[in-house]
């Protein structure tokens, strides 16, 4: 196919009630060379059994599940890991794309020979209603810029392993995501945003970034233990992520 392979990764824990949209909603696709790796972390509900159902009927679906329960990080890195794509895209199990996504994203990647672009998502409430609250992306925001303000959501994010050297999360329990684009920043000048929402992302009462003490906490995490920086700066940039934070929401 002339379409560059897109290798799309869901880790996967007791998922059962929101899996088979999310899993539809990547099937929906206009762009179709693509696979999905859901990573099963040892789920205990029917999330395996929902995943190989839809296997039967399509062999872009892969199954991988994990020896032990390990968390977010370990589940992508083992989907990196066998990806065969030219491109690494990311789609929580509860989160939804919208059907031009990937073509979309795709298209604009080639066109200007982008390594890590992102998009603007819209706020989806549990019972899968959809608000009018949109996270706008900029057109670019750098490794600084990304300090301050946490604005790329996972779901949106597009990686081209010919341009980024190959990549893993960070082994933290929270904020692996937002760890990992600072990583990749660090040698990459910008990630580039696209305007349209094309993710639509569900604020689930028990997941652990509906938490705003524990977002907090897992941002200064990021800050301090895993980009090592100094007090003062830390506090300097996490005022900004707080404003940025509130922004979002309101």
């Amino acid at each position: 196919m002339n379409e560059p392979l897109v290798s799309i990764i869901t880790p996967v824990y007791n998922a059962e009630r929101f899996l088979s949209d999310t899993i539809k909603s990547v099937q929906n696709q206009t762009y179709k060379n693509w696979e999905i790796l859901l990573i099963d972390d040892c789920s205990k509900d029917n999330s395996a059994q929902i995943i190989k159902e839809f296997q039967k009927y399509d062999n872009r679906i892969k199954y991988i599940k994990l020896k032990k329960n390990s968390g977010a990080s370990v589940s992508r890195n083992e989907g990196i890991r066998n990806a065969k794509g030219r491109f690494i895209a990311f789609v929580d199990s509860d989160d939804i794309w919208k059907p031009e996504k990937l073509e979309i994203q795709i298209k604009y990647m080639l066109k200007e020979n982008l390594g890590f672009t992102f998009t603007s998502y819209r706020y989806m409430k549990e019972n899968g209603e959809l608000t009018n609250k949109i996270a706008k992306a900029p057109s670019k925001i750098n490794y600084n810029g990304l300090l301050k303000n946490t604005i790329i959501g996972c779901s949106t994010v597009v990686i081209d392993k010919d341009i980024v050297d190959y990549f893993e999360m960070p082994l933290v329990r929270r904020g692996q995501d937002t760890a990992t684009w600072l990583q990749i920043l660090r040698k990459e000048k910008y990630a580039y945003g696209i305007e349209q929402d094309l993710v639509n992302y569900r604020l689930v009462g028990e997941s652990l970034s509906s938490n705003k003490i524990i977002a907090l906490k897992r941002t200064w995490n990021t800050y301090r233990n895993v980009e090592k920086l100094g007090l003062l700066k830390s506090s300097y940039v996490f005022c900004f992520y707080v404003f940025n934070a509130i922004k979002k929401r309101i």
